[in-house]
């Protein structure tokens, strides 16, 4: 399970990582609310730990914006504010659990147990890109009056691109997420299943593209002529 820690108190956010790296998650951190919003998105992490007060933007708002764009990874938000009202306006932004600081690592874990056993409970039904709905159930790509079903591969990597919302995916990211950290598989599997992307979007005759950033990676964009 990999976790997201977005956290200004650099010390607390590494502490919080190491906490959960222990206990077997792997854990990054981010130390400021716009590069958090930007990494919950990527749809590379299974579990968000969310301060509130946060520069740049605030962790209410960061989760507001998840849920507005139909990002339904758990959040569990972390507080120094025990006031209830200061609780319920976090839970009724989007977060699934609230947290306040201090903490013991037992009761950090406790709860990212019982969110992960939630995860099954948020449901979103699709995912939509521009001009393309991706079929969460039925593993179906929709673009108009056209529609293909994609592989297990195939969905899980336009999943990623799509949920990363325009914004680059690595090579290595997808490979971790799609193929498993621990399987020998290369980069050329990859570029297969881009390339078998790319011919179902050319079918259905949409207007987004999968770009390849040369030593970066790929994202979705949409094509000059559509725009």
């Amino acid at each position: 399970m990999n976790i997201l820690v977005v956290e200004d108190e650099r010390n607390l956010a590494d502490a919080i990582c190491r906490i959960l790296e222990d206990a077997g998650y792997n854990a990054e951190a981010c130390y400021d609310g716009k590069s958090g919003l930007i990494s919950a998105e990527s749809g590379l992490y299974d579990a968000v730990v969310l301060d509130v007060m946060l520069p740049g933007m605030s962790g209410l708002e960061v989760v507001h914006e998840l849920r507005r764009k139909h990002n339904a990874t758990p959040v569990l938000m972390l507080t120094a504010r025990t006031a209830t009202t200061d609780k319920v306006e976090g839970l009724d932004a989007g977060a699934d659990d609230y947290m306040t600081k201090p903490f013991e690592a037992p009761e950090l874990l406790a709860r990212m147990r019982a969110l992960l056993r939630r995860q099954g409970d948020i449901v979103i039904d699709e995912l939509e890109f521009a001009d393309l709905t991706l079929d969460l159930s039925t593993h179906d790509l929709r673009c108009g009056d056209r529609s293909v079903h994609l592989s297990g591969k195939e969905f899980e990597v336009l999943r990623m691109l799509m949920g990363a919302n325009a914004r680059v995916i690595s090579k290595q990211d997808l490979l971790v997420r799609v193929w498993g950290a621990d399987v020998d598989t290369s980069e050329n599997s990859v570029e297969a299943y881009i390339s078998f992307l790319r011919k179902k979007l050319a079918h259905l005759k949409s207007e987004v593209q999968i770009t390849t950033l040369r030593m970066i990676g790929y994202r979705l964009e949409v094509l000059p002529s559509a725009k």
